[in-house]
């Protein structure tokens, strides 16, 4: 084990993580990753990642809630796109350098491709912390309108409870950013006015343990088209080992 290539996970509570179960099963069925380990860093503070740095022969890490944003300040670089999009998931270690990058956007637009989720007239993002910030680089990228509603709203964001029959108008993708619904709490989800959610809609919730959440079940009560995060995950992991393979080759 000591002299494993180290990968791993930053996060808070994630004993149940997809990213580790995935990146394990996929280093023990190649050859050319049997070299390869993956753990869960589960720290309570940001302040705590100093220590998970000092790791011996660490190669690469994710990043899940709720880091993605505080982590940029403990990284020496960040690519051009996680700048812009302001939430880092993936880091790589380049001659010591801990330098930060976004694969989220890739599993996002991925997943929004096989699926055939196109001709998007707006978008509504619920939540406002990392995930949030990726979703919004999509839309602005596309130009795609976009509203984010927040349990905390400012000029920038809107309230649930300020929803109306014009959100939902025509085909809207709805964007679950928040953990709400997430196993063991599979009886939440985000408060919105499930009376005016329509076949035209689209719900996409980045949540993926349960596979379909109780957002997704009241969708689909009223005729939406829904998805759950877990092809986004298997997308922006690929590219996470894509990374961290370029780096020490």
């Amino acid at each position: 084990m000591k002299n494993k290539r180290q990968f791993g996970l930053i996060g808070k509570n994630i004993e149940y993580s997809f990213s580790r179960r995935f990146f394990l099963e996929k280093f023990n069925s190649n050859d050319k990753y049997l070299n390869f380990s993956y753990i869960n860093y589960d720290i309570n503070s940001i302040e705590e990642v100093n220590n998970v740095f000092e790791q011996k022969n660490l190669c690469g890490l994710n990043v899940t809630i709720p880091y993605k944003e505080k982590i940029i300040n403990y990284l020496d670089d960040v690519s051009d796109q996680a700048k812009e999009i302001g939430a880092v998931n993936t880091i790589c270690f380049d001659n010591r350098k801990k330098i930060g990058y976004n694969t989220d956007i890739f599993g996002f637009s991925k997943s929004l491709e096989i699926n055939e989720i196109n001709n998007i007239d707006s978008v509504l993002i619920l939540g406002s912390g990392g995930a949030a910030k990726t979703i919004t680089y999509f839309c602005v990228n596309n130009n795609i309108p976009y509203n984010i509603v927040s349990r905390r709203p400012s000029k920038s964001l809107i309230s649930y409870k300020s929803l109306d029959e014009q959100y939902f108008k025509n085909k809207v993708l709805i964007v679950n950013c928040t953990p709400l619904g997430t196993f063991p709490d599979v009886d939440r989800c985000p408060d919105l006015p499930y009376n005016l959610v329509n076949k035209e809609n689209v719900i996409f919730d980045l949540v993926y343990n349960p596979n379909e959440t109780l957002l997704m079940k009241k969708g689909k009560e009223r005729g939406c088209k829904i998805l759950n995060g877990h092809e986004m995950l298997r997308f922006q992991a690929e590219k996470s080992l894509e990374l961290w393979v370029k780096t020490f080759k």
